[in-house]
């Protein structure tokens, strides 16, 4: 078994709306039939016992170790706490290929799950070692340096519970949630709106103890200290016992409490140095108490108690501490929901101001304290008190976040409880702090967790808000470029700023932001991510899905204008128009259920897509009685169609009718691919939700030139003669834009044609083969880039279509599009005809332009 090829399919997919690793898998001989492995899945069970049951997803389908393979990275994850459990193993038209895929959760835990799977399957063959529960702990700890920390993952999802999507921005904690202009952002526990300077004045102790205390907030006394000695100093002014801090710190690091003498403090001074500036505050009596406001609110308070255990009379301090540490719930860092509890220099310091050691025995029922402060991330315990806070101890909190400035805040108060107001008990608050853990308050140590990821999403977007700016996806074979450039302009004269990506490049408000093709999800994501975007537009691409996926989650509409043969068929196992028609319905089964899918009803590979859609369908053709469109009607559903010379859009008993002659793309209706291509596009613009007084004049205005739709049957003048460059490089596109042209006069029609080395010989052969049955001279030429053809192959495959051709009496071979195009137009006479069918769109609209103004 070789595996031959990995990629990450990063969102929905071929296979499904999972993330996904997808393999392709080479086996072997008896590697596709394991039942002749003697031996095999008793060694394999034997190394990993809880691979669980093996199964071909075609029943009668052979076992091959490719399905081994799927089923064992599966479990690996699972069994290392990995959510998921989708697995798909598909034979290839290649004999012994397969293609595995698998989901998983964070891509790094993928890829290795299906290295370990590799090393699984090699040890059961040679009957070698595997220490499963050694790759089951890799999984688990990379999985644990990946995902996202408890407090920011909670939000995520809360988000996803909403319908929120989001995206990991950084491999820390940078998430964005929502798209385009509706976007926000978080980093842990903070938003975006909060402000740099509220969050300065939560790192300075002093200062935000300065604000509180003019709020009316509670809070001890005390100062910041420059020395050990004037820290003493400190401690005499404001009287015994005393806190040491540093004044910008976080996590507890460096706090010591309860300080009662000299000694004490001047190690708790070098204890706090270490971090920065040293203040010294009177040390409040009581417990350590955290209350976090949300927006204007408090939505969740902890009691927080020192790391301690409990002596039993015959167990040494360490001995306790290993018991305590072996709570599933504690772990190093902040995955889990408690820290594990370290005997540290700091803790061998607490234990000698109780008179103990770490060998010490403790008597029975003996409270040994680990640390002062009570902080989780040093092993502390949390109790829920939500329900116990009196109001004033609420409104306490809510002042002192709101003071600082802060959207998402920690309040730390020291009190004997929060049932009664702080200034009853002499309580108080000692800190205010940004970005705060919520662990504590999600799966508390004791009591029960509180919803505060969604307490942070309703401060974040409003309520029935799902950050979402309507997504329009196109794809097919033909007219997908020109389609989402009409459906991105009806959307831009609505007044909306539109982000759109394509085989020309990535739009961004009318603003060309990238060049060259940009049909992959990589564009898609940018633009969701610019703050400047309303809508999008996406012209969706074979290569992007199969490569990494769609770039979003779902979208509102998905056009698709129709599946042809010459679609590169033949790569990436896509080997018939069928395989392709389930490829590019991909984004046909991710419509939002409130979405609408615009299908063209006559052809029935995109027509049979619309069983698959979760949301709404809109059928679009020429022909309003092509059976798919009169049923569709029928039942009172969305149609759009042409009734003589004008479009119609129709549900139920109302119509809404466009002139054609008022829609320049079609010229007057005669250019029938470009009215497809208006269908699809008015389909788009009405599902979106646009008013038709805006669908109308957006028609009116678009331009079919080379600076609206680059390359897509631009009609030019030159010296009285017509020439159209258009980018049309299949079998299907050839057929319209002959149709297209037998429209138009002319004394005499020539054509330029190359062809793309990575089409099949016989999709190269018939293009030309179409074009010599209408045109009078064809003339070829060799383009830049072969993709893998020797030289002349491709000119060689073009003449061999033209071999009987009915009209065609000329044809002359060239080197260079730029001298193809040279010759067809010093050949042109006044009344004459050239198509020239552009490989570098850019550069040949460019020469083309010139030429024609020099005349």
């Amino acid at each position: 078994m070789k595996v031959t090829r990995i990629r990450a399919l990063r969102g929905p997919n071929l296979w499904s709306r999972h993330t996904a690793i997808e393999a392709v898998v080479a086996c072997e001989g008896d590697e596709n039939a394991i039942s002749k492995l003697a031996g095999f899945e008793a060694r394999l069970r034997a190394r990993f016992p809880t691979i669980g049951e093996l199964h071909p997803m075609v029943l009668g389908q052979p076992l091959a170790l490719a399905h081994v393979l799927e089923n064992a990275a599966v479990a690996l994850q699972a069994q290392a706490g990995c959510a998921v459990n989708f697995g798909h193993t598909s034979q290839t038209v290649e004999d012994g290929v397969y293609q595995v895929v698998f989901q998983y959760s964070e891509e790094a835990v993928g890829r290795r799950a299906i290295e370990v799977a590799e090393q699984l399957i090699a040890a059961a063959l040679t009957d070698t070692a595997f220490d499963a529960n050694a790759a089951i702990t890799e999984l688990r700890d990379l999985d644990e340096s990946e995902r996202l920390g408890p407090s920011t993952g909670s939000i995520v999802d809360a988000a996803v519970a909403r319908g929120i999507p989001y995206r990991r921005l950084t491999s820390g904690s940078l998430v964005q949630f929502g798209w385009g202009s509706k976007q926000r952002r978080i980093q842990a526990a903070e938003v975006d709106s909060t402000s740099g300077v509220a969050e300065s004045i939560a790192q300075d102790k002093e200062l935000t103890k300065q604000l509180l205390n003019a709020a009316g907030v509670p809070v001890p006394l005390g100062r910041p200290v420059s020395s050990a000695e004037d820290g003493w100093a400190a401690a005499n002014e404001i009287g015994l016992p005393v806190v040491v801090k540093p004044q910008d710190g976080n996590q507890g690091k460096g706090v010591t409490v309860n300080i009662n003498s000299r000694e004490e403090l001047f190690a708790a001074y070098d204890s706090a140095a270490a971090y920065g500036e040293v203040m010294v505050e009177k040390f409040l009596p009581g417990f350590d108490f955290r209350l976090l406001v949300v927006g204007d609110r408090l939505v969740a308070a902890a009691r927080r108690d020192p790391p301690q255990v409990i002596g039993d009379g015959s167990s040494t301090v360490r001995q306790l501490v290993d018991t305590v540490n072996l709570d599933p719930r504690r772990g190093e860092g902040h995955a889990t929901s408690l820290t594990k509890i370290r005997l540290d220099d700091i803790a061998i310091g607490r234990l000698e101001a109780q008179g103990l050691a770490p060998d010490s025995v403790p008597a029975r029922g003996q409270r040994v304290v680990l640390r002062n402060n009570a902080n989780l991330s040093t092993g502390g315990t949390a109790t829920d008190v939500t329900d116990t806070v009196h109001p004033e101890v609420a409104a306490r909190a809510v002042d002192a976040a709101q003071m600082v400035g802060l959207h998402i805040c920690g309040v730390d108060m020291v009190c004997e409880n929060v049932l009664r107001p702080l200034e009853e008990q002499h309580g108080g608050v000692v800190e205010v702090n940004a970005a705060p853990g919520l662990r504590m308050h999600i799966s508390p140590s004791f009591g029960r967790g509180r919803a505060v990821g969604e307490a942070v999403m309703d401060t974040l977007f409003a309520h029935g808000d799902d950050g979402r700016i309507p997504v329009v996806a196109v794809t097919g074979t033909n007219g997908k470029t020109t389609t989402a450039r009409l459906i991105n302009h009806l959307l831009a004269s609505s007044g909306l700023r539109t982000g759109m990506t394509n085989t020309d490049g990535v739009y961004v408000d009318g603003r060309q932001t990238d060049s060259g093709d940009c049909s992959g999800p990589k564009s898609a994501r940018n633009v969701l991510m610019h703050p400047d975007v309303d809508a999008a537009v996406f012209e969706v691409a074979r290569g992007g899905v199969l490569r990494e996926g769609l770039g979003f989650d779902r979208c509102q509409v998905a056009v698709v204008t129709n599946i042809g043969s010459g679609d590169h068929l033949g790569l990436n196992y896509i080997t018939t128009v069928e395989d392709l028609a389930v490829l590019k319905r991909v984004i046909v089964r991710n419509v939002a259920a409130d979405g609408y899918a615009v299908l063209n009803a006559a052809d029935p590979n995109v027509a049979a897509m619309a069983a698959g859609c979760p949301g709404h369908v809109i059928f679009f053709t020429a022909d309003r009685m092509h059976p798919v469109m009169a049923t569709h009607r029928a039942q009172g559903k969305r149609t759009v169609y042409v009734d003589q010379d004008t479009l119609v859009a129709a549900e139920g008993s109302w119509r809404e009718r466009i002139a054609l002659r008022d829609v320049p793309i079609t010229r007057g209706g005669t250019i029938g691919f470009q009215v497809d291509n208006v269908m699809a596009s008015v389909a788009a613009a009405w599902a979106v939700g646009l008013d038709w007084d805006t669908i109308r004049s957006g028609l009116a205005s678009f331009m079919n030139d080379a600076a609206g739709v680059p390359g897509r049957f631009n009609v030019m003048d030159y010296r009285g003669a017509t020439v159209i460059a258009d980018y049309g490089h299949n079998t299907d596109a050839m057929r319209a834009l002959v149709s297209a042209v037998d429209t138009m006069p002319a004394k005499k029609r020539s054509v330029v044609i190359s062809g793309a080395g990575d089409r099949r010989d016989s999709d190269i052969r018939d293009q030309t083969a179409i074009l010599g049955q209408a045109f009078d001279d064809v003339i070829l030429y060799q383009d830049a880039a072969q993709r893998g053809r020797a030289d002349g192959e491709v000119m060689a495959l073009l003449r061999q279509g033209l071999q009987g051709a009915a009209r065609t009496r000329y044809i002359d071979e060239i080197r260079g599009e730029f001298v193809a195009i040279d010759t067809a137009l010093a050949r042109l006479q006044p009344g004459d005809l050239s198509l020239i069918l552009v490989d570098q769109v850019e550069e040949a609209l460019a020469h083309l332009a010139q030429r024609i103004a020099a005349g």
